[in-house]
């Protein structure tokens, strides 16, 4: 019997929920001969939906050439994906970086620098567009934990290029929340959540933390 397999062709196509499923099966690896063996099956099984024992049954070649294909696409480089569709909503990119508000920043700096809740730093930075007007458009304020779940059918292209922008501009955080202390008195206890003292530790962390995850994007190089 003909078994028709659907290999994703794009970054867009595999899904937050799928990428974290892959992390977690890679970080509970245990070292033998049966390692990689073990992780080309379940590359079918988590990102083309092949149910484990079935891909027990495939030729070595043809298991071979999908791996490289997923591994491919895991390693694309891709500029910020600004917007995505989940079902008939439309979700967009924080427009404006130093509009972030300070419930937003915290949210961000606790969740993005882990995949376990990878999809709560998402619904910080994507949120529902409210209306566009050729390049410029408006998303709905923050909700906390309202699209966390649906997070995780995004598109991974917008996590990956996300994550990538976010590191780069680690400096360009340092300055919005300097502007944000100069605007605003902050007592000792929001002070010490942010993590900021006189040498940015906290800015600094935020950026340690995302070079953490950008080193996990390149895990089937090693």
């Amino acid at each position: 019997m003909e078994i028709k397999i659907n290999v994703p062709s794009d970054l867009s196509e595999i899904t937050l929920g799928q990428y974290k499923r892959y992390i977690k099966v890679v970080k509970n690896l245990d070292e033998g001969e049966t390692k990689d063996t073990f992780l080309s099956l379940k590359i079918l099984e988590i990102f083309c939906n092949v149910p484990y024992k079935t891909a027990l049954t495939f030729q070595l070649s043809e298991v071979s050439r999908i791996v490289n294909i997923i591994s491919d696409l895991l390693n694309q480089k891709k500029e910020l994906v600004k917007f995505f569709k989940l079902g008939d909503t439309e979700f967009g990119f924080i427009p404006k970086l130093d509009d972030m508000t300070f419930g937003e920043y915290i949210d961000l700096d606790n969740f993005l620098g882990d995949w376990d809740k990878m999809e709560k730093a998402m619904a910080v930075l994507y949120r529902p567009v409210k209306r566009k007007s050729g390049q410029f458009y408006a998303i709905k304020k923050y909700e906390g934990d309202t699209y966390h779940d649906i997070m995780n059918s995004m598109p991974l292209d917008a996590v990956f290029s996300s994550i990538v922008f976010f590191y780069h501009l680690g400096i360009e955080l340092s300055k919005i929340m300097t502007n944000y202390l100069e605007a605003e008195e902050l007592t000792p206890d929001m002070m010490h959540v942010l993590g900021l003292t006189e040498n940015g530790g906290g800015i600094r962390q935020f950026t340690h933390s995302l070079k953490a995850i950008l080193g996990d994007l390149k895990i089937l190089q090693n």
